[in-house]
């Protein structure tokens, strides 16, 4: 009885050691969250004179993505559902989350990923410079803890992704990001951030559409395992618009993409999309969401 008691409180002071240590984590995604919705305010309106100077094939793809007298959005939050997979040929988890991305910059992403005793869940952030993921089974146990200059690194290429994917505005050349058109389909966009440079390729239809999206992204998904820049991208399934931005919101995306070791791990479908804009007028900050207003397959 003695060693039975024992072992209870010994599994009863673990299980409380990892609760702590996921509501310390839960706090530190919270503050990450609030900081990327700190004011950045602008007067700015999207109009075909913003991107006056840039070659037709980049216009056009600024004016599908986001409608003429549009304010220019600093941040998205995103609800999302879709799946999710951890290896290749592995099977497709449900998954259900919410994000935030922001021009601050940085994104934080919130995911439960599973079903039943194999559930797991956590989340991963970039912001000041710091990338860290954090996932546990039954929000309990540990899966994997990663904070280090490699998912830092990873972290930056992802951002500027879904800055291409979700918050279109982030890339225009006001912002310090150099375009070029290298086909009448094929768009290039050079972004540095905290010194990493990323360079974001996009095929595009006649319209303007998002079809494919492609950069080369810091990860391990290498043969012996260590880090390396790796194809990374995906091709967008369906679209929607959102009070002014017109964003993918079906897509399939992974590692080695445009090769035949592609693999695809993530395939979310966006459920709501909220863009917010804090007007600098007369020094009064007025934040505007944005909804759904209409859907494009």
């Amino acid at each position: 009885m003695k060693i039975l008691i024992t072992l209870a409180t010994g599994v009863i002071v673990i299980l409380l050691v990892l609760l702590l240590i996921r509501l310390r984590y839960d706090r530190l995604v919270k503050e990450v969250w609030r900081s990327l919705k700190s004011d950045r305010p602008t007067d700015c309106i999207f109009t075909e004179d913003t991107i006056a100077n840039l070659e037709e094939p980049v216009r056009r793809y600024f004016l599908h993505a986001i409608e003429p007298g549009t304010p220019l959005a600093d941040r998205v939050e995103l609800t999302m559902s879709g799946s999710f997979r951890l290896v290749p040929d592995g099977e497709w988890l449900p998954m259900q989350a919410t994000q935030i991305i922001s021009m601050s910059p940085g994104f934080v992403w919130k995911a439960k990923i599973g079903r039943g005793l194999s559930r797991f869940s956590g989340a991963d952030y970039y912001s000041r410079d710091r990338g860290q993921m954090k996932f546990s089974l039954w929000g309990l146990i540990p899966l994997v803890d990663a904070h280090n200059d490699n998912i830092t690194r990873s972290s930056i290429g992802r951002l500027i992704g879904e800055y291409a994917l979700w918050l279109p505005s982030a890339l225009l050349p006001q912002y310090g990001v150099s375009w070029r058109a290298i086909s009448d389909n094929i768009i290039q966009a050079s972004f540095k951030m905290d010194d990493e440079l990323v360079i974001l390729t996009l095929e595009i239809d006649r319209d303007g559409k998002l079809l494919y999206l492609s950069l080369p992204r810091w990860g391990d998904d290498t043969e012996e395992g260590n880090w390396d820049y790796i194809p990374f991208g995906g091709e967008i399934l369906a679209e929607q618009t959102f009070g002014g931005y017109t964003v993918p919101t079906k897509l399939n995306a992974g590692y080695w993409f445009g090769t035949e070791r592609y693999w695809a791990f993530f395939q979310p479908a966006i459920e709501q999309a909220r863009f917010s804009v804090d007007f600098n007028e007369d020094k009064l900050t007025s934040p505007v969401t944005l909804n759904k207003t209409e859907q494009s397959p």
